[in-house]
């Protein structure tokens, strides 16, 4: 059973909708990616399965049913949601802003994977007592992806990781979405409109289009799709 699975998923802003009989899976383990244009309902595939938007169709998630539950809830089954824009609270220090990623959490784990969290993004410790609105793009997105860690998901949701950073920031960042997956087993459902480093980590990815899903299959599939490398990849 996938840990994930949206089957006939729809949602709308208003009347408006977005997303039209979405069917996708993630199994546990997996980084898998969404790709596509601006517009075809990646951000909302993120948003429906956090609860943050309201939908309709088949949603579960580790076997539960998601269709009626709120962000909270799916907060507190294991799912972390690092939104575009990184969602950090400015007003906040680095270590406050980690340790919202613990309200969840009702174990005694959390400094061990505070010191993880520090492990994979130095930096942060260095800047545990600054606001976080004084970090740079790339420190936020550190944070961001570190106050996810902390709640010890079963899934990651990452919409626009690299969005507004240096690229040798972004492939760093890449590189510790790897490590992280690899490290703790949670799996990751990656929005990226960079799509060669988001094939590069993934190990499938589904291609949406106005709502859709136009294309998927694994990544190394998709790198040789000629449509796929055509609209996306660039050559």
């Amino acid at each position: 059973m996938p840990l994930l699975s949206l089957a006939g998923l729809r949602a709308a802003y208003g009347p408006r909708r977005v997303l039209h009989d979405l069917d996708l899976f993630v199994d546990s383990g997996e980084i898998v990616a969404i790709l596509g244009a601006n517009g075809a309902g990646k951000t909302t595939t993120l948003r429906a399965i956090s609860g943050v938007i309201s939908r309709s169709g088949e949603l579960s998630f580790a076997g539960r049913s998601l269709i009626g539950c709120g962000a909270a809830d799916a907060a507190r089954l294991g799912i972390a949601h690092v939104p575009e824009g990184r969602g950090t609270m400015g007003q906040l220090t680095v270590m406050e802003n980690l340790q919202l990623g613990a309200y969840v959490r009702r174990d005694r784990g959390v400094g061990a994977d505070m010191e993880r969290v520090f492990s994979y993004f130095p930096i942060l410790r260095e800047r545990r007592k600054q606001f976080a609105g004084t970090l740079s793009g790339g420190e936020q997105q550190m944070l961001a992806i570190g106050r996810a860690i902390i709640a010890r998901p079963k899934l990651v949701l990452l919409d626009e990781p690299s969005l507004g950073l240096a690229p040798l920031v972004a492939q760093s960042i890449f590189e510790m979405i790897r490590t992280i997956n690899a490290d703790t087993g949670a799996a990751v459902l990656l929005v990226e409109q960079n799509a060669v480093a988001a094939l590069n980590i993934s190990h499938r990815a589904y291609v949406l289009e106005a709502g859709r899903v136009a294309v998927s299959g694994g990544s190394a599939e998709l790198k040789a799709h000629d449509g796929v490398r055509r609209s996306y990849l660039g050559y």
